[in-house]
């Protein structure tokens, strides 16, 4: 049996888990799955799952179990998940993490990192996020801003703020990251392959204690 190395990012939105979840995709050339990401294509394909998802984004609130389950369940059995992937958004609550568990085989590797940034901070972080409306490449008016205004640096497409990214939203979000998703951390804590990874630092020195964390796990 084919031995898969599965990675789960952890922790509140805007913790930075889709640009750790770049680097890592290049350095371990795993796919990366990014429940948000799938969720945004359906939407703006305004497919059914698209529809009903979008309602509930656009709250701030967290999509139901059994859409995200049937998506994830049906995108991990395709040909490129077969040596491993990377999960960035999933598991969001318990029932996530259970059904997970279930769909893996006793020679997966899995490891579980968590990076921990307080609430002031990711208020910070996602109130200032623009993405790319055509190659979804993300910036930041602080941190990371565009060379030029409004202009994606990789592409030339427009800049934009996604609706879930006001200070309102983020607010709910938070909340019910704290209330549904946190608990997770608890749920994995005593697993072998578990790292809290302290996420306000730079990216980089945030990348090379998880490929630490990674190597000493592995």
């Amino acid at each position: 049996m084919t031995t898969r190395t599965i990675i789960i990012l952890l922790g509140p939105p805007g913790s930075g888990k889709g640009s750790q979840a770049a680097l890592i995709k290049s350095h371990m050339r795993l796919p990366h799955l990014s429940t948000g990401d799938l969720l945004r294509e359906n939407v703006a394909a305004q497919s059914a799952l698209g529809k009903i998802a979008k309602s509930y984004i656009d709250h701030g609130k967290l999509v139901p179990d059994a859409i995200i389950l049937d998506m994830i369940m049906h995108r991990i059995e395709q040909e490129d998940c077969k040596k491993g992937f990377l999960l960035d958004g999933f598991p969001r609550t318990l029932v996530q993490a259970q059904a997970l568990q279930l769909a893996l085989s006793a020679s997966d590797q899995l490891f579980i990192i968590n990076l921990k940034v307080d609430d002031a901070m990711i208020i910070e972080r996602i109130s200032g996020r623009l993405i790319c409306s055509k190659c979804m490449t993300p910036y930041h008016l602080r941190f990371a801003p565009p060379k030029a205004a409004n202009v994606c640096d990789a592409c030339g497409g427009e800049l934009y703020q996604r609706a879930d990214d006001t200070y309102e939203v983020i607010a709910k979000r938070l909340a019910v990251y704290h209330q549904q998703t946190a608990p997770l951390i608890e749920f994995y804590q005593n697993y072998p392959g578990f790292s809290t990874i302290d996420g306000t630092r730079s990216k980089e020195a945030i990348f090379n204690e998880l490929v630490n964390a990674l190597h000493i796990k592995s």
